[in-house]
C-alpha cells in the first residue's frame, strides 16, 4: 500500500518540466558518448594503420640499405648470415616479420624457418623495378600492413628484396585505453545532470510556493484585474496581425469597442502611423504619435527575436499635457544652447567686424529673423567711443533669412534720431523692446519711408540691445522678427541681453587688440628702413609683410642695407622670436646696434659676437626680479659684407637660415655659411664664410616666416624657394614678386622679411693701387700719380684736396707704422682714398697747441674730407677718406 503512492509521485515527477529536461539530457549524453566512441574507434583505426605503414616502411628501408644485407645476398648461402640478423632486427623494431628474399621472391629469411625457400606471398612487382610496395592484407594473424623495399647494388641493380610486416592490432592500443575514460566521463556527466535536475526541481517548487490549479487561477484573476486597472494601455498583437489583448486603458485611448480582441488591427480604424507601428513589430521606446487630439507615447517590444514573426507587445501613455510642458522646457533648453554656442562661436578671431558678423550669424534664425550690429567708428579703429560721436554709428553686420531686406546695408553711417530705440539704448545702456512696430510709436522718426517699407516687408517687432563692455558702450545690436508671428516678449529681453553681453566682451577684446596691433605696426614701421640707399655695388629689392592681425601679430623681423667705406655694402636680416610691442621694440634695439657696430667696420663674425654680448646684457637687465618684461632669448641674425672691387662676399649667421645665391646662369644654391648659435646664448664663437661672386649674381636673404608653414617643413620650404628664384636674367624686383607668389598665396602667420640684391663689379679703370716705399721721398711720387689719375677721371678740382690728404696719411704711415704701405683710389659715388699699412695702432684725432710740432695731420684730414675712418685687416689697418663728387 505504501509503494504505490511512491511510484505515482515518481511518474508524476517525470511529467514535470525538470523530469523531461533530465530525460532529454540523458538522451543527449548517450548520443554524444556513442558518437565519441565511434569517432575514437575510427580515429584509432586510422592512426594505427598510418603508424603500421610508417613503421614497416622504416624497417624495410633500413634493412634494405644495410651494407651487411647487401654483402650477404652476394654470398652462396645468404640464409646463414641473414636469418639471425633479420630476427634480431625484428625483435628490436617490434614488427611481426622481416623477410629477405631474392629478386624473384624466394625467401632467405622468415620467423618460421620452415618457410625459408618458399615463394613470398604478396605484391613485389614494383619493388623488383626499384620501387617500394606498401599494402594492407588480411592474414591468419588478422589485418596487417607489409612493405617491400628493394636491395640494390652499387650499380643500381636490384639484387634482393626486404619485406617488413606488422599487424594493426599490435599498434591499435590507444582506443582500448581511452574507451574506459570516455565511459567514466559519461558516468560523471550523468551524475551531474541528475544532481542539476534535482536542484532545478527544488527551485521551481520553491519559486511557485507549491501552488496548485486553484491558486494559479486565482493568481491569473488578480493579474487580469491589475492589467485593466493600470493607467497605461497594453496591446498584444499576434504574428498574423490580429489583436490578442487590449486592456481598458488601451481601449479608452484608442477609442476601441469592447469586442475588438481577435480582430485584425487593420480593421480597428486606427491612425495610419499607429497602425503601421503595431503591424511592424519593431522595437521602439516612447515614440510619440498623434491619435485624434491626443499625443500617445508608444513603447513596443517584439515577442520573438525577428520583428513581425512572433507578434509584439505595446504600451501606450497619454503625454498630451506632458508634451506641452516639455515644449516649454525645450524652448528653455534651446535658449541655453544658444547662449552656450554664443560663448564658443562669438569671438573666434580678434577682428571687430568679424566678431559682429558672428553675433548676427549665431542669432539667425534661432533667436531672430534679422540681426544688425552698429558700432562707433572709433571702435573699428581700436579706440574708445566718446560722447561726441555717440549719435553716429556705422553698420558693421547684417544677417537675415533673406537678402532683400530694406534695412540699411553694411558700411552705412547712420545718424540715429534720439527717439529711436537704437539711440535710446546706446545713450542709456538699457534694452529697448518695440513689440508692435506697426503702431509707429516713434521708432519710425529715423526714416519714415524706410520704416513703412520695413513693416510692409513683414518685420513686426524688434529689440535694441546696447553692446556694453567694461563700462563702455561700443554700439548697439538690433534683433528683428518677421517670420514668426509672435512678437518679442519680456523673456526674450534676457536672452538678447546675454547674447550682446558675451559679444560685447569679444568685440572689446578685438578692439583692444586692434589698437595694440596698430601701435605695434606703427612702431615697427618707424624702426624699419623707410627707403634703402642706392649703391653702385648692388641693385636691391625687398619685401616686408607683418603677420596678419589675429594670426600672429606684429613680430620682430627686420632687414637693412648699410653702406660701408671702400664702396662696400653690408646686408642684414634678423628675427626676434615673439610678437607684439616687445618684439618690435627689441628689433629696433638690435637694428640700431647693428648700425653702430657697422661703423666700426668689423668683420661679420666679430660683429655678431658683439651683438651676442649686447643681447646677453639686455637679457640680464630684463631678468631682474622686479622686472616683468620677458627675456629676449631667440633672436637670430645674418650679416654679410660685399666688396664690389674684388667681388668677395663675407657672411656669418647666428641661428638664422642660410642665404641663397643665384648665379648668372640661373643656378640657385645655399651659400654654405656655417651655422652659429642664436643671439643671447653667450660664449660661443661665430664662423664666417667668404664667397667670390661673379657679377650679376643675386643674394637672397629671408626670415623663417617665408618658408615655414604647418603643412611643410623647413627643408621643403627652402627647396620651394630655391625653385622660385632659380631663373637667369630676372631683376631683383621680379624675383621678389616671384617668391611672394610661390610661397605666400595667403596672409602669413609670421612676419616675412625678404631682401634680394644683385651684385655689380666696379670697372678696373675706376680703381688704382700703388705700393709706397717706406721713405718720405716717396710721398711726392704718390701725389703725382694721384694727380694724373684724377686728371684722367676728369676730377681736377678734387686733386688739390686729395694731394693734401695723401700727403698727411702716407707721411703718418711712413713715420708711425710698419710693414708694406699701399694706396688705393676708388671712383664711385664719392672719391675714396685708402692708405693701408701693417700696424694695428689706430691714429687719434686731437687738437694741437701752438707750441706742438705735430698732431695736425689728422685734423687737416678731417677738415678736408667729408668722411674718414679706420678699419682693421688681418695684416694691419686701413685709413680711408671720402670726398663728395659733383653730381
Amino acid at each position: 500500500m505504501d509503494r504505490r503512492p511512491g511510484r505515482l509521485r515518481s511518474w508524476q515527477g517525470l511529467r514535470t518540466v525538470s523530469g523531461q529536461v533530465f530525460i532529454l539530457q540523458v538522451f543527449i549524453i548517450v548520443v554524444l558518448v556513442a558518437a565519441a566512441v565511434v569517432a575514437l574507434l575510427l580515429q584509432s583505426r586510422t592512426d594505427a594503420e598510418r603508424e603500421a605503414r610508417n613503421r614497416t616502411l622504416a624497417v624495410a628501408s633500413a634493412v634494405a640499405s644495410s651494407p651487411s644485407v647487401r654483402q650477404a645476398l652476394e654470398d652462396p648461402n645468404p640464409t646463414a648470415a641473414l636469418q639471425p640478423q633479420a630476427e634480431e632486427v625484428r625483435k628490436r623494431a617490434k614488427v611481426d616479420f622481416i623477410v629477405v628474399m631474392s629478386p624473384e621472391g624466394i625467401r632467405y629469411t622468415h620467423p618460421n624457418p620452415a618457410r625459408i625457400g618458399e615463394h613470398y606471398i604478396g605484391n613485389i612487382a614494383a619493388a623488383q623495378h626499384g620501387g617500394i610496395v606498401t599494402e594492407t592484407t588480411m592474414g591468419t594473424l588478422g589485418r596487417s600492413v607489409r612493405t617491400v623495399a628493394p636491395v640494390t647494388s652499387s650499380d643500381g641493380k636490384v639484387i634482393g628484396l626486404v619485406s617488413a610486416g606488422i599487424t594493426i592490432k599490435q599498434v591499435s592500443g590507444a582506443a582500448d585505453r581511452q574507451v574506459p575514460l570516455v565511459l567514466a566521463a559519461t558516468g560523471v556527466v550523468l551524475l551531474a545532470a541528475t544532481g542539476g535536475t534535482a536542484l532545478i526541481s527544488r527551485r521551481l517548487r520553491r519559486q511557485t510556493h507549491g501552488l496548485g490549479p486553484v491558486q494559479m487561477t486565482r493568481m491569473y484573476e488578480h493579474h487580469d484585474a491589475v492589467l485593466h486597472a493600470v493607467r497605461e494601455g497594453v496591446l498584444i498583437v499576434d504574428p498574423q496581425g490580429s489583436l490578442l489583448l487590449a486592456n481598458d486603458e488601451a481601449r479608452r485611448l484608442l477609442g476601441l469597442a469592447a469586442d475588438v480582441e481577435g480582430r485584425p488591427v487593420r480593421s480597428l480604424g486606427l491612425e495610419p502611423s499607429a497602425e503601421r507601428l503595431l503591424l511592424s513589430g519593431t522595437a521602439t521606446t516612447d515614440r510619440v504619435i498623434k491619435v485624434g487630439d491626443r499625443l500617445l507615447a508608444i513603447s513596443q517590444r517584439p515577442m520573438a527575436q525577428q520583428p513581425g514573426l512572433g507578434g509584439a507587445v505595446a504600451t501606450l501613455r497619454d503625454t498630451t499635457e506632458l508634451s506641452a510642458l516639455m515644449g516649454r522646457v525645450e524652448d528653455v533648453q534651446e535658449r541655453l544652447k544658444l547662449l552656450y554656442d554664443a560663448g564658443i562661436r562669438i569671438g573666434t578671431t580678434l577682428n571687430v567686424p568679424r566678431t559682429a558678423e558672428e553675433l548676427a550669424e549665431l542669432a539667425v534664425p534661432r533667436f531672430a529673423d534679422y540681426v544688425t550690429v552698429d558700432l562707433a567708428d572709433a571702435v573699428l579703429r581700436g579706440e574708445e567711443p566718446n560722447l561726441a560721436n555717440m549719435a553716429e554709428l556705422r553698420r558693421v553686420a547684417l544677417h537675415g533669412i533673406r537678402e532683400d531686406t530694406p534695412l540699411y546695408p553694411p558700411g552705412h553711417l547712420i545718424h540715429f534720431d534720439a527717439s529711436t530705440p537704437q539711440a535710446s539704448g546706446f545713450g542709456s545702456g538699457r534694452m529697448v523692446l518695440e513689440a508692435d512696430m506697426a503702431a509707429f510709436s516713434g521708432w519710425q522718426a529715423q526714416a519714415p519711408d524706410r520704416a513703412r517699407r520695413l513693416v510692409a516687408y513683414g518685420i513686426h517687432s524688434m529689440i535694441a540691445a546696447p553692446l556694453r563692455a567694461r563700462g563702455v558702450i561700443l554700439g548697439v545690436a538690433t534683433f528683428w522678427r518677421s517670420k514668426e508671428p509672435a512678437p518679442f516678449g519680456q523673456e526674450d529681453l534676457s536672452v538678447a541681453e546675454e547674447l550682446v553681453a558675451r559679444a560685447a566682451v569679444s568685440i572689446d577684446n578685438a578692439r583692444r587688440f586692434t589698437r595694440e596691433h596698430a601701435m605695434a605696426v606703427a612702431l615697427q614701421r618707424s624702426l624699419l628702413p623707410h627707403a634703402l640707399p642706392e649703391h653702385s655695388a648692388v641693385e636691391v629689392a625687398h619685401r616686408y609683410l607683418p603677420a596678419e592681425a589675429g594670426l600672429g601679430g606684429v613680430g620682430g623681423d627686420w632687414f637693412d642695407v648699410i653702406p660701408l667705406p671702400g664702396a662696400r655694402v653690408a646686408f642684414v636680416v634678423g628675427d626676434v622670436v615673439g610678437h607684439g610691442l616687445h618684439a618690435a621694440a627689441t628689433m629696433g634695439q638690435l637694428r640700431t646696434a647693428v648700425h653702430n657696430f657697422s661703423t666700426l667696420d668689423l668683420p661679420p663674425d666679430e660683429l655678431l659676437w658683439c651683438l651676442d654680448e649686447l643681447v646677453t646684457r639686455i637679457d640680464q637687465d630684463r631678468d631682474d626680479e622686479n622686472s616683468e618684461a620677458p627675456t629676449l632669448t631667440g633672436a637670430t641674425c645674418l650679416y654679410a659684407i660685399y666688396d664690389p672691387v674684388s667681388g668677395l662676399c663675407t657672411m656669418a649667421r647666428a641661428g638664422h637660415l642660410d642665404a641663397l645665391i643665384v648665379y648668372p646662369d640661373g643656378r640657385a644654391d645655399l651659400a654654405g655659411v656655417p651655422a652659429g648659435p642664436p643671439l643671447g646664448l653667450g660664449g660661443l664663437p661665430y664662423e664666417k664664410a667668404e664667397i667670390r661672386l661673379p657679377e650679376s649674381s643675386v643674394m637672397v636673404l629671408y626670415t623663417n616666416g617665408l618658408i615655414e608653414e604647418r603643412q611643410r617643413d623647413i627643408d621643403e620650404g627652402i627647396e620651394q624657394l630655391r625653385r622660385a628664384i632659380a631663373h637667369a636674367g630676372r631683376t631683383p624686383e621680379q624675383l621678389c614678386q616671384a617668391v611672394m607668389d610661390a610661397l605666400l598665396p595667403t596672409a602669413p602667420r609670421d612676419d616675412v622679411a625678404l631682401l634680394v640684391a644683385r651684385t655689380r663689379m666696379l670697372d678696373g679703370d675706376r680703381t688704382a693701387v700703388w705700393d709706397v716705399l717706406s721713405d718720405p721721398a716717396a710721398v711726392a711720387g704718390v701725389r703725382a700719380c694721384a694727380a694724373r689719375l684724377l686728371h684722367t677721371w676728369g676730377l681736377d678740382e678734387e686733386a688739390f684736396t686729395l694731394e693734401l690728404i695723401l700727403s698727411e696719411l702716407v707721411t703718418n704711415a711712413i713715420r708711425h707704422a710698419t710693414g708694406p704701405i699701399s694706396v688705393r683710389l676708388i671712383r664711385d659715388r664719392t672719391l675714396i682714398c685708402e692708405v693701408s699699412d701693417g700696424s694695428s695702432v689706430s691714429p687719434h684725432l686731437r687738437r694741437a697747441t701752438t707750441m706742438d710740432e705735430g698732431g695736425r695731420g689728422l685734423f687737416l684730414v678731417a677738415q678736408f674730407a667729408d668722411r674718414w675712418g679706420t678699419r682693421y685687416t688681418p695684416d694691419g689697418k686701413v685709413i680711408w677718406t671720402e670726398q663728395q663728387l659733383p653730381v
